[in-house]
């Protein structure tokens, strides 16, 4: 999040089951003061306060459709508060239709809009009931393939409000295209046009962390160039994200299943950036998948 002198508003909203719970207790972690279902009607009023009172300057505020007017409401709302001249954010939270059904499931725990009806019915009325707020976030974070802890280091990485080292931190994430574009990237590489290992039969089942893929993917022409450009351009990036006052860079490398290709040059880069002393975290979001 882009740094600012002034108060700020986080609204943490989204999907029910995609995790916003977790995202305000990882912020009350990390240094904000967090109100969880504040009445939308209400954040006008909270925003005329975190000026003047200590300890609010920095507020994540969680809305949504358990206010059964929020939807109606909040758009008007949060114009009202941005045009007030308040850093105010959206960070939109969703999940896979499957992964929201689970969720609920493990949980049993009705959906807000479906208390006796099953839970699919309630999560596809309220993504359409979310669709024009979803359009106005600033941040879209699809959570599907995060775990708690997944989310709660992702929240500290680009939230983290606590005193200490602000060099920016890269985070190379490997995914697979076949599940989709991760939504909070920054950056985004293709390298499906590299050959695939899954063609290979004795690679198949490994992963882009094999030393036998490894060595399969370094053997190839087009490998070394690619990793010399790719770190050239992230290392150009940095300096100019940081001018930006952030302090995170999400760099996503895509193959077609997020398996081989992909996994091995997010680790040759991840170690190349860490060499020449960036801090850096990797994430392979899709490697278990199949």
């Amino acid at each position: 999040m882009k740094a600012a002198s002034g108060p700020r508003i986080l609204i943490i909203t989204g999907l029910s089951g995609s995790g916003k719970t977790h995202v305000s207790r990882a912020l009350e972690d990390i240094g904000w003061f967090c109100v969880d279902n504040l009445p939308t009607a209400l954040i006008p009023r909270f925003a005329e306060l975190i000026g003047t009172t200590d300890g609010l300057s920095c507020s994540a505020l969680v809305v949504d459709i358990r206010e059964r007017t929020f939807p109606a409401q909040f758009g008007e709302v949060y114009r009202n508060v941005k045009a007030r001249g308040i850093d105010a954010r959206v960070l939109f939270l969703e999940a896979d239709e499957k992964v929201l059904v689970r969720r609920f499931s493990e949980t049993r725990r009705p959906h807000p809009l479906a208390v006796n009806q099953p839970a699919i019915e309630g999560i596809r009325e309220e993504r359409e009931a979310l669709a024009p707020i979803r359009k106005m976030a600033d941040m879209i974070l699809d959570t599907s393939q995060y775990t708690v802890h997944q989310l709660r280091d992702y929240i500290r990485e680009h939230y983290d409000l606590r005193p200490g080292d602000s060099r920016l931190v890269v985070l190379l994430m490997s995914f697979g295209y076949k599940y989709g574009v991760p939504s909070e990237a920054d950056v985004v590489f293709d390298v499906r046009f590299l050959p695939n290992p899954n063609f290979v039969p004795n690679l198949k089942r490994l992963t882009g962390k094999d030393p036998k893929v490894v060595r399969f993917m370094t053997r190839q022409r087009e490998t070394a160039g690619f990793l010399r450009r790719a770190v050239s351009f992230v290392q150009y990036m940095i300096p100019r994200v940081r001018r930006e006052g952030k302090t995170y860079l999400t760099v996503a490398i895509g193959c077609t299943g997020g398996r081989h290709r992909s996994v091995m040059i997010a680790n040759a880069v991840a170690a190349t950036l860490e060499g020449r002393g960036h801090e850096v975290n990797v994430r392979h979001r899709d490697i278990a998948l199949r």
